[in-house]
């Protein structure tokens, strides 16, 4: 997705988190207003069932997304955080 301006992108990663995980962390993201999500692929080639075949989860924010909904995005990755294990912020961008 094309990123305009007052746009805010996080990449998180959750490491060896099954795909199932990542597909219901992100379904559950996009239901917040002014949020999407999407997954972006592992980047090892070889499949090796200890490593997670996602390499992370990205989260956009778009001009709607007020204080409330980063809020809600932050309780749900709490949430998960709280089953699943500490994740790691990638990084983040703004345009």
């Amino acid at each position: 997705m094309q990123m305009s301006q007052n746009q805010f992108k996080d990449e998180v990663e959750f490491p060896g988190l099954p795909l199932a995980v990542y597909r219901e962390i992100a379904a559950h993201l996009q239901q917040v207003d002014g949020v999407e999500a999407g997954l972006y692929p592992a980047a090892h080639q070889q499949f090796d069932y200890s490593y997670s075949q996602i390499g992370g989860l990205w989260i956009q924010y778009d001009q709607h997304a007020d204080l409330i909904s980063r809020e809600r995005v932050a309780q749900i990755l709490a949430y998960y955080q709280n089953c699943y294990g500490a994740f790691r912020k990638l990084n983040s961008a703004t345009e």
